[in-house]
């Protein structure tokens, strides 16, 4: 197998040997921005593929490197006791999305609050529990906006990640921060981590895609390996949209009554974004990732569309921010351990020239900074016939806010939260228990009694495998949820009474993959159901106001929500073609128990579809990639009182999508073609704020 290997790595080597001396000497010389030898490359590059290198004897005789072959490894889907989805870079890369938000909308049991259009603020709800209790991660390190506990999923974007995951409960790995021990699920964004061939030190990737209403998106990935312990990448990104396209106004909530069409105002956005990266291996089983992360971008905020009329609007909001974090990590023979630790700094500006006030001009800023520091050890007992392991977290965060409001300026919150676990194994059982401490005090300038929050919550699991390929999971735990910064001190009546909520989630799946081998065919399937019960004391229920930047809130008391959440995914290679499914499937009666014969009582709560599902196909081939989605979203209620008057209907969204990839002697050439919306739905996540319609995207990305 090696002899095979170092052949076909000859071959690619000597092959563009050529090509690979003539494109560095022009990157290094300069000469390459000049006319003429620009036009000599393109004419290079556009040579016959087929003429065949001729390689002397004298190379042959070389030693040929040694292969390092590093695939960055993605959570299981199928032998997890917490439900998990995953996303790889080449379906993310299949899937043609542009932000993050728009990689979770085929998971199963998301429900996806986006305000419109492309600059939209974005927000993720899992199962009902609301944003707040999904941790948003990236390399498993929190983002975290303790301003009002909602990370915008539109301000990242995926050129340069590994994967993306949901996992409902906790995530399944060894070393976990106590932050991902304590939240409801998490979203886990991971980089990846740049891979290169023998001899090859630099990967460069450039793209740009376009679309309708003024929507552009250039890109740059540029990969380097300094040395055989030292890696690095940096990843830019630039995105603006006009954001004016048309939509139907309907003149009454049933949408059976006169409409007009209309064209979506004052909602223009660009978005500066970079993410510099750098590897290092200490050692064997030691290393060390350090993470830049840069943004700054402006959003105009149009104004809700009501009364039969779109309202003037001249809200604005730029915000810019900036973190640093590293991640070290060690793996011996039986224990691991891990430290975390980041700063960050935000800055949110919002104005409104059209304010009633006295001054005709309401502006807010908030600054906002963080320290984060965490670890994490594993330790697995040398036991033989089962396996018996311990993990401990502890982590510590400061943040503060500050803001020209009159009152309360200025907030500090301080958070411990600590976690133990342990996980046993015996046979085809395993089981795992959990305790995560919450210590939570907040201080603020003008007020001599501020909240201090502690709370100790459990976590049990089992899982067996019943068979080849099939396994029956449980889980049960409990999560702590404190009201964030905008909850209880900004904008109303202060202090606001809010109290933390707290979430018991119970869980119970099966799973199951196989696959087939056959002469001409090969099929893959897998499948996974689960049917949750999560009951949620005190929660806390925001809603838009007057505008999108101020919201109401209030605890509804108790909220039940029974589901059930179901993914299927069938893969089919057929001689030369691949077929590839996917299927999922939400059902969530979430409603509201806080007061027996109050109106709103046992109403689904708001923004919550009780049905919700959606599937994806992709046909490879050696012409043109074809792909298809479809997004299908229940009746909604836009209040807590389900009546006619606040009924969102239901809709789905199709999209198709077509690319085909070019070898060429330097590198790839892939195009990109997206249809979305392919139908014109009109329709609304958000009350008063409708969504896109039909529109279309174009893509180039070169790759060398």
């Amino acid at each position: 197998m090696s002899i095979v290997v170092e052949n076909i790595v000859s071959f690619i080597a000597h092959r563009y040997k050529d090509g690979g001396i003539l494109l560095r000497t022009l990157l290094t010389s300069g000469a390459f921005f000049r006319p003429l030898p620009l036009l000599l490359l393109c004419s290079f590059l556009l040579s016959p593929l087929a003429l065949n290198a001729q390689v002397p004897d004298t190379l042959r005789k070389e030693r040929l490197e040694e292969i390092e072959i590093s695939v960055q490894r993605t959570p299981s889907e199928m032998r997890t006791v917490a439900p998990t989805q995953v996303l790889d870079a080449e379906q993310l890369e299949h899937a043609g999305v542009l932000q993050l938000s728009d990689a979770i909308k085929q998971m199963a049991g998301v429900t996806l609050k986006d305000y419109g259009g492309v600059g939209g603020i974005k927000t993720v709800s899992a199962r009902g529990l609301g944003s707040q209790f999904s941790t948003i991660t990236i390399d498993g390190i929190p983002v975290d906006d303790s301003q009002n506990g909602q990370v915008d999923l539109g301000r990242y974007t995926l050129g340069n990640a590994a994967y993306v995951s949901l996992s409902h409960g906790q995530e399944q790995s060894s070393l976990l921060s106590a932050r991902a021990y304590a939240a409801g699920s998490t979203l886990n964004l991971e980089t990846s981590i740049p891979s290169f061939w023998p001899g090859e030190h630099i990967k460069l990737k450039a793209g740009i895609e376009g679309g309708s209403f003024g929507l552009l998106s250039p890109t740059l990935l540029w990969e380097q390996q300094w040395n055989h312990k030292l890696r690095s990448s940096l990843y830019i990104n630039y995105l603006r949209s006009d954001g004016d396209y048309p939509f139907t106004l309907y003149y009454t909530a049933s949408h059976d009554d006169s409409s007009s069409v209309e064209r979506r105002r004052h909602s223009a956005v660009w978005m500066l974004s970079a993410d510099g990266n750098l590897f290092y291996t200490i050692d064997s089983g030691n290393s060390l990732m350090v993470k830049t992360h840069y943004m700054r971008g402006e959003h105009q905020l149009p104004g809700p569309v009501h009364f039969y009329s779109q309202a003037p609007s001249n809200e604005n909001t730029r915000e810019e921010a900036g973190f640093v974090q590293a991640k070290w990590k060690v793996e011996r023979n039986r224990w691991k351990a891990q430290v975390l630790g980041k700063l960050q700094t935000t800055y949110d500006f919002y104005e409104d020239s059209s304010s009633s006030s006295v001054t005709g001009y309401l502006f807010n800023e908030y600054r906002q900074r963080e320290g984060y520091l965490s670890a994490a050890t594993h330790y697995q007992l040398p036991t033989t016939g089962y396996q018996l392991s311990f993990d401990f977290a502890a982590d510590g965060d400061l943040s503060h806010l500050e803001s020209n409001l009159a009152q309360r300026n200025d907030v500090t919150r301080q958070k411990l939260i600590m976690a133990a676990a342990t996980n046993f194994q015996f046979s085809i059982f395993n089981f795992q228990l959990n305790l995560v401490y919450n210590n939570i005090l907040d201080r603020v300038a003008d007020l001599d009694t501020t909240p201090h929050f502690q709370r100790l919550s459990p976590f049990l699991s089992a899982m067996v495998t019943l068979g080849e390929g099939t396994t029956l999971r449980l889980f049960y735990k409990e999560t702590f949820r404190t009201p964030s910064f905008g909850e209880l001190y900004f904008f109303q009546s202060l202090p606001r009474n809010l109290r933390p909520e707290c979430a018991h989630q119970l869980n119970l799946g099966i799973t199951h993959a196989q696959d087939i081998h056959h002469s001409s065919f090969t099929i893959h399937h897998s499948a996974t159901l689960d049917a949750y019960y999560n009951r949620v004391t005190d929660k806390i229920v925001a809603r838009p106001g007057h505008n999108m930047y101020y919201w109401s809130m209030e605890n509804l008391g108790i909220v039940d929500i029974l589901g059930i959440d179901a993914t299927a995914d069938f893969s089919f290679d057929i001689q030369h073609s691949t077929f590839d499914i996917h299927l999922n499937y939400s059902y969530q009666h979430a409603v509201d128990h806080s007061q027996p014969g109050n109106k709103v009582y046992g109403h689904q709560i708001i923004y919550t579809p009780r049905h919700s599902g959606g599937a994806s196909l992709r046909w490879e081939n050696p012409w043109v990639n074809l792909g298809a989605t479809a997004m299908v979203v229940g009746e909604r209620y836009s209040g807590a009182q389900n009546s006619d008057a606040t009924r969102l209907p239901a809709y789905c969204d199709i999209g198709l999508s077509a690319d085909r990839t070019f070898d060429l002697r330097l590198g790839t050439l892939t195009l990109r073609a997206s249809l979305l919306n392919l139908f014109d739905v009109q329709y609304e996540v958000v009350r008063s704020y409708p969504m896109m319609g039909r529109n279309w995207r174009l893509a180039l990305v070169y790759e060398f």
